[in-house]
């Protein structure tokens, strides 16, 4: 069984670190363990199906947040990952249109035009905060997947 409802709680965030590499201050690929990989394994799956409500990609008609109680299988979770998928690819382009309207051999824009790019960035970097806090509340505690194991 599937069920939505909206809540209007606070929803906990969640902050990533990465290794930057010093001179490029670009994150640096480390080879994985065998445990490390184990690791990643466990957290999606547990990602995937149960542990809790998940928080989707949409709001409700209040602009309250929604969420969704399934084992992660049902016709919702799919559609849900698939917004999500296209929240973020359109994120992506719309981050190279950003990087190549702001080169500096680029033509320049009317103040209209900067506005309009503006509000969508930030409708974009809105929607991938939504799917890094969904995706991060589905991962469990270290302390509970420990016990689970």
């Amino acid at each position: 069984m599937t069920t939505a409802w909206s809540d209007d709680q606070s929803v906990p965030t969640v902050t990533v670190s990465t290794i930057s590499d010093p001179g490029r201050g670009c994150p640096v690929s480390q080879p994985r363990s065998d445990a490390d990989r184990m690791r990643r394994r466990e957290l999606y799956d547990a990602a995937s199906g149960g542990g809790g409500p998940r928080l989707l990609p949409w709001t409700s008609p209040e602009g309250k947040p929604c969420y969704l109680s399934s084992d992660g299988r049902g016709y919702l979770s799919t559609l849900a990952d698939s917004i999500e998928t296209a929240q973020l690819s359109m994120g992506e382009e719309l981050l190279e249109y950003a990087r190549d309207a702001t080169a500096p051999s680029a033509k320049t824009l009317s103040a209209t035009e900067y506005r309009w790019l503006a509000r969508r960035l930030t409708e974009a970097l809105a929607d991938a905060l939504l799917v890094a806090d969904s995706r991060g509340q589905r991962i469990p505690d270290h302390e509970e997947a420990t016990e689970d194991a």
